[in-house]
């Protein structure tokens, strides 16, 4: 299924660009929609803002139909295209049945579609790299720490909503390109109890569409020491985004700007990362330290 939150976000960009071309206000739409509607308490300014920045869940396709009115799209291609597309955005991705365990799903629901996901975290395995013993302990332990500790049934919802992410790399048979760069400090706080994280990595590493670099505590100093961030690109006409990952919120970037300055920080962190095949032996290493 189409992920819902990509066609959400088309939906909105392709919307505000053609009240952009028009040189109209959205004022002045919410106006013309609200009279031609014929519903007083339909349409507003605001309403047309959380359709043009992707703030709602479903749009209907009459409202739609008003908007593409306003705009003089006549052709009947061209109007059943966003009708498709308002459509699908109101769908439910499995994510929506998780929402105590995911929140939103919004970061989901743009990993299940992305054709390449690059990665970089600095003090903990990447969530799609996982085992499940892992991820059950540092879920507990980070919810803990804030003296909001989880319930067991709270614990294992979060957990199986993790590993049903996955899936996009185990499941399918056009999986993404998933390049992750790993601090070694991530491994050095994998304990004994939980060393097969580190055989996990070796088996994901061995599939033709993973990679995984360490960067090593010597290199020093680094460009992503600022935190982590992944980089997700989209098949066209879906432009790249990248994501943040604050305690208490997600941040998502997408101007022009934001992506190349991040897409740089990449590359730096990756040429100063040990290269795969030297990763691989880290790990092993790391590994053996363990048994």
């Amino acid at each position: 299924m189409p992920s819902p939150t990509l066609r959400r976000r088309r939906l909105s960009r392709l919307l505000y660009a053609l009240r952009e071309e028009r040189g109209l206000t959205a004022k002045a739409v919410a106006a013309q929609a609200k009279e031609r509607s014929g519903r007083v308490r339909g349409w507003s300014e605001s309403k047309l803002n959380r359709l043009e920045s992707g703030e709602w869940k479903r749009a209907k396709v009459d409202d739609i139909a008003t908007l593409l009115d306003i705009y003089g799209i006549t052709d009947p291609a061209e109007r059943e295209a966003y009708f498709v597309l308002a459509r699908e955005a109101g769908q439910q991705g499995w994510w929506a049945s998780y929402g105590d365990a995911l929140g939103s799903g919004q970061f989901v629901g743009l990993e299940t579609e992305a054709r390449s996901i690059r990665t970089c975290e600095m003090m903990a395995i990447p969530g799609l790299l996982q085992t499940e013993d892992y991820a059950r302990a540092i879920i507990q332990a980070s919810t803990a720490a804030v003296g909001d500790p989880l319930d067991e049934r709270d614990l294992d919802r979060r957990v199986e909503a993790r590993m049903l992410r996955k899936s996009i790399l185990l499941g399918r048979n056009d999986p993404p390109t998933y390049w992750a760069v790993i601090g070694e400090a991530a491994l050095l706080h994998i304990t004994p109890c939980l060393k097969g994280q580190l055989k996990y990595l070796l088996e994901m590493g061995e599939r033709a569409n993973i990679g995984i670099q360490v960067l090593p505590v010597s290199r020093g100093p680094h460009a992503a020491m600022t935190g982590q961030f992944v980089i997700l690109d989209f098949l066209a006409p879906d432009p790249p985004v990248v994501y943040l990952e604050a305690l208490s919120e997600e941040i998502y970037l997408e101007t022009p700007d934001e992506i190349r300055r991040y897409q740089q920080i990449y590359s730096h962190v990756q040429a100063e990362a040990l290269p795969v095949g030297d990763s691989r032996a880290f790990i092993r290493s790391r590994l053996s330290e363990l048994q």
